[in-house]
C-alpha cells in the first residue's frame, strides 16, 4: 500500500528519535520515497549520516543549506508528499504545532501539509498526562491530524507507564491501513447524525441530554477521509468538522433532525445514526420565560417525538445500509438486539454506561457491533476515532455484501 507513497519523516529531540531509522527503513522496503526533516536538536540523538544513507535522500534541517545558499521550500515539501509521520513527536513540538508556532523547517512544514498527517507521541508518562500535553493532542486530533497512540512500557527516564512511542512496525501499519483504505467509500454518499437535541420549554430552557457529539463526528472525519461525500446532521454540539466533504447541517430539535434526516435520506447509500434524540417534547413550549411558582411543586407533560430511526428503517431501500446506536445501561445485549430488529437497522453499534471511560462526553468508547442475526463482535476500549474506524470498516463489508446480493 505504500508502493510509490512520498512519505515525509520529521523526526523531533527525543531520544526515541533513534527508533526513526528502523521507520525508515520499513517504509523504503515498502517502496516508499522517503524524506527525512530534522529539528536541530534531534540530530543530538540520531546523526542526519544515518538517515541520509537509509533514506537515499539528503537530510533536511534549516531552511536552507549555509554552503550554498539552496533554499529548502516547506511549501514545495508540503505539495510533495502523501502523508506527514513526525515520529517521535515530543511534548514540545506537539504544543507548537497545536499553536501555530513555526519556528523550524518541521513545523513550517507541518503548517504548508496538505497530506494527511500523522503524529507519533513520545514523552515520559507525567508528561503525556499532563493537562496541556492532553489538550494539545486533541486540539491536534480536532485538526484532522491522526494520532498514533503511544504504549505502555519502560521510559527513558527508569519509570514505566504510558508515553512510549509507538513500535515502527505499528506505526508503519497505521499509513497502510490509511492509504488501504481510503478509496473504499468513494462516490458514496453518507447521512449521520450526531449530538443531542433541546426540546425547549421556554426561550431559555430546554430538555437535552450529555450528548458531546464526539463519536458522531469521529464517524463523519472517517468517512470523509475514506472518499465519501457526507452529511453530518447535528445537534447542538462544541465539536467541529474539519474535512472539506463534510457538509454539516445544524439542527436543535428532535423535529428538525427528523425533518432534515427525512429530506437527505433518499440520496444517500450509507445512513449511521449515532445521534441522542430525545424521546420525549414538551407538550407545548411558551414564548416566554416560565417563572416559578412561590408554593407547590410543578409538573409538565410531555408528548412522543418522531421515531427517526423507525421511519428511515420503513423506507429503507435494498442498497442502502441503515446503522444504528443503543446506550444501554441494564440488559444491554437483548436490548440492543431487539432495537436492531425494530428499527430494520442492517447492524447496532451498543455501548454501556456500565463501561468504564465510555460513552457520554469521554474521549474513548467501548462498543459490541451486532448485526441482524444477532451476531454480537465486542471491540476493546479505545480512541472514539480509532472506534469510528471499526464502525466503518464493519459498514464497508456488509454494503459490498448488499452490492453483490442486489447484483446477483
Amino acid at each position: 500500500m505504500l508502493n510509490g507513497k512520498n512519505i515525509i519523516l520529521g523526526v523531533t529531540g527525543g531520544i526515541a528519535a533513534y527508533k526513526s531509522a528502523l521507520i525508515v527503513r520499513e517504509l523504503v522496503k515498502r517502496g516508499a520515497s522517503v524524506k527525512v526533516v530534522m529539528t536541530p536538536l534531534a540530530k543530538q540523538f540520531i546523526t542526519p549520516l544515518t538517515m541520509a544513507t537509509l533514506s537515499g535522500n539528503p537530510i533536511l534541517v534549516d531552511f536552507f543549506n549555509p554552503e550554498n545558499g539552496e533554499w529548502n521550500s516547506h511549501v514545495k515539501l508540503g505539495l510533495w508528499a502523501d502523508a506527514y509521520l513526525i515520529a517521535p513527536a515530543t511534548a514540545n513540538s506537539l504544543g507548537k504545532m497545536a499553536n501555530g508556532i513555526a519556528d523550524n523547517l518541521l513545523l513550517t512544514t507541518y503548517l504548508s501539509a496538505k497530506c494527511p498527517v500523522f503524529l507519533a507521541p513520545a514523552m515520559d508518562l507525567d508528561m503525556y498526562a499532563h493537562p496541556a500535553t492532553q489538550k494539545n493532542i486533541e486540539t491536534l486530533r480536532s485538526y484532522g491530524n491522526h494520532i498514533i497512540e503511544p504504549g505502555t512500557g519502560f521510559l527513558a527516564s527508569g519509570l514505566e507507564g504510558k508515553g512510549r512511542m509507538a513500535e515502527p512496525a505499528d506505526i508503519v501499519k497505521a499509513l497502510e491501513s490509511y492509504f488501504a483504505s481510503t478509496q473504499d467509500l468513494k462516490g458514496r454518499r453518507v447521512m449521520i447524525t450526531a449530538g443531542p437535541t433541546y426540546e425547549k420549554l421556554d426561550p431559555v430552557r430546554f430538555i437535552g441530554n450529555y450528548s458531546s457529539g464526539k463519536m458522531g463526528y469521529a464517524l463523519a472525519e472517517e468517512c470523509a477521509e475514506r472518499g465519501a461525500d457526507v452529511l453530518l446532521i447535528s445537534g447542538p454540539v462544541q465539536v467541529k468538522a474539519h474535512h472539506p466533504n463534510i457538509h454539516v447541517v445544524d439542527v436543535e430539535s428532535a423535529a428538525e433532525m427528523y425533518e432534515a434526516s427525512m429530506k437527505a435520506a433518499p440520496e444517500q447509500d450509507v445512513e449511521i445514526l449515532c445521534a441522542a434524540v430525545a424521546d420525549y417534547t414538551p407538550a407545548q413550549c411558551l414564548d416566554h420565560k416560565m417563572k416559578r411558582e412561590k408554593t407547590g411543586d410543578f409538573s409538565l407533560e410531555l408528548k412522543a417525538t418522531q421515531d427517526i430511526a423507525a421511519a428511515l428503517g420503513k423506507i429503507k431501500r435494498p442498497d442502502q445500509l441503515l446503522a444504528g446506536f443503543a446506550l444501554e445501561t441494564n440488559d444491554e445485549v437483548a436490548n440492543a438486539k431487539g432495537k436492531c430488529e425494530r428499527k430494520n437497522f442492517d447492524f447496532i453499534v451498543l455501548n454501556s454506561l456500565n463501561d468504564k471511560n465510555a460513552g457520554f462526553k469521554y474521549d474513548t468508547n467501548k462498543v459490541t457491533i451486532i448485526n441482524r442475526q444477532g451476531e454480537a463482535s465486542p471491540y476493546e476500549l479505545k480512541d472514539k476515532r480509532l472506534v469510528a474506524k471499526d464502525i466503518v470498516d464493519y459498514a464497508v463489508r456488509l454494503l459490498a455484501n448488499k452490492k453483490n446480493t442486489v447484483e446477483i
